[in-house]
């Protein structure tokens, strides 16, 4: 069971329009690794985004944004190396990276999600997944993990 005090949802936003596109619920016994391996527990696939991008781990009572990647981790326009999570906050892998809302949530109950955002940790989706939806819906998944591939303004 989770503790109701120790729990984080985190979910990635729509590029274009800050809108949900799926989310993921961890535990304070997890260090929260996000980035383009398939090692990760959040995969995303962007030009911008490396291997292993950014961990969030839970240390002395708090949550912290621990930047490892080349092309920074930014919240509200700024750099940053580590930080602690202040809830609501919205990190970007990279300055035209991907968008991910930062939530503690006080209740486990809070933690049930809608259809449109599933808890698929260590899933990965792709850009025509997010853009179009309904696109394939009548293909059979032959792998659990789909490529995430988000459109950026910013080229390695």
């Amino acid at each position: 069971m989770l503790d109701s005090a120790n729990v984080i949802r985190l979910t990635l936003l729509h590029p274009l329009q800050s809108i949900p596109v799926r989310s993921w619920v961890f535990d304070k016994d997890n260090v929260i690794r996000i980035g383009r391996s398939l090692k990760n527990d959040v995969v995303l696939y962007s030009a911008v985004v490396s291997r292993y991008h950014v961990e969030i781990c839970h240390i002395n009572q708090r949550w912290l944004v621990v930047n490892l990647g080349t092309n920074g981790t930014y919240v509200n326009g700024q750099a940053v190396q580590q930080i602690p999570l202040v809830d609501g906050q919205v990190i970007h892998l990279a300055i035209s990276g991907p968008k991910i809302l930062l939530n503690i949530l006080p209740d486990p109950s809070e933690s049930v999600l809608t259809p449109e955002i599933d808890s698929h940790q260590g899933e990965v989706i792709s850009t025509s997944e997010l853009l179009f939806p309904h696109q394939n819906e009548e293909t059979t998944e032959v792998d659990h993990r789909k490529q995430l591939e988000l459109p950026t303004n910013h080229l390695v």
